[in-house]
């Protein structure tokens, strides 16, 4: 054996990376050590998810954003942004269809929205929970004070998405104006853990100015935080933000860092993207096999897909929500996975 597969089988025996090995993993990999790299990240998971994938419903209810962060697509400053809000009727009525079809968890994302008060965001969690009681709820909404994180759990939200784009200040005030910080981004998803819920954070890969030394400081955030999900895919620029002629980040170096991140969180529930899918054809498969087990489906209206844009060339944005959700399962299947349709909570809270 190797010193690259014996660094990944340090990495998984102690379910820590330092610096050292993840800048040997990156500096050495080749075609055969990411097959051994990928093996290893599947013998972390199959124990604990027994080869499950599990789907969430993705409801994108709002593309209106206060926010003018660089890279993304619904910046408030994007004139060129077709905004649209959802209203709780067409919300409502994407859970019911979900729920037709199976799906135990629905994903409410939206940009920053000042129009959806705490009371309204509560006043539906609790219409969804009364209509869907076997369901999870996972809201993905932003920055908010801790009150009205703690409203929403009490309203019975069961789980919070906040990527925090990046751990290094420096480099998140590159990625963002200055009225948002990286110090406070984190101090959210450390009140999240507190109150409760099932936290997910996560980055994009491959962003202007990030370098390995960024990513580290990301796996040693995470490791402090102990998420319960972890969202990565590639960096796609969006034509009308300042980051337009920057390049896509690496899908090979994507399925790297999802292997990396199975090994030191076993049992994180870690997506294989629509990023990383609109990256690459193969891309959420490939996700899959390198240590992946969530998917997400899109149920929003076909008509307002094509308006949450974050990067360009998103994929599935015409697909049926019934659509989707058996190509997923075809595809799971040919690599021989399986789709598992419960709320897919993380272990620790089952």
């Amino acid at each position: 054996m190797g010193r690259f597969e014996t660094i990944v089988d340090q990495i998984r025996d102690t379910q820590n990376i330092a610096y050292e090995q993840l800048a040997y993993i990156f500096e050495h990999i080749d075609a055969e050590k990411e097959q051994y790299l990928y093996a290893q990240a599947r013998a972390v998971a199959d124990p604990v998810f027994h080869k499950a994938v599990y789907l969430r419903g993705l409801i994108e209810f709002t593309n209106i954003c206060k926010n003018d962060c660089y890279y993304c697509g619904i910046r408030c400053s994007n004139q060129n942004a077709e905004r649209y809000r959802l209203t709780e009727e067409q919300i409502l009525s994407c859970c019911d269809m979900g729920a037709r079809l199976g799906f135990r968890t629905f994903v409410l994302q939206g940009g920053e929205d000042p129009y959806y008060t705490d009371e309204l965001v509560c006043d539906l969690v609790r219409k969804i929970k009364a209509l869907h009681p076997d369901c999870a709820v996972t809201l993905s909404i932003g920055e908010k004070e801790r009150a009205s994180y703690q409203a929403y759990f009490d309203a019975g939200a069961d789980r919070y998405l906040l990527r925090h784009e990046t751990a290094n200040e420096e480099h998140y005030a590159m990625l963002h104006p200055a009225n948002l910080s990286g110090a406070h981004r984190k101090q959210c998803l450390r009140n999240l853990k507190e109150i409760g819920f099932q936290v997910g954070c996560g980055i994009m890969v491959g962003t202007p100015h990030q370098t390995l030394l960024h990513i580290y400081e990301d796996f040693v955030f995470m490791r402090e935080l102990q998420p319960h999900m972890i969202g990565i895919g590639p960096f796609i620029p969006h034509k009308d933000t300042p980051f337009k002629d920057e390049p896509m980040g690496s899908v090979q170096q994507t399925l790297y860092l999802l292997a990396l991140l199975r090994l030191v969180f076993p049992k994180v529930l870690l997506p294989a993207t629509t990023a990383l899918g609109t990256a690459d054809p193969m891309g959420r498969e490939k996700g899959i096999l390198a240590g992946a087990n969530v998917m997400m489906p899109n149920l929003s209206p076909v008509d307002v897909r094509e308006k949450y844009m974050l990067y360009d060339g998103k994929i599935c944005t015409g697909d049926e929500a019934a659509e989707c959700r058996r190509c997923m399962e075809l595809r799971v299947q040919k690599i021989g996975y399986h789709i598992e349709l419960s709320r897919g909570d993380h272990p620790d809270f089952k």
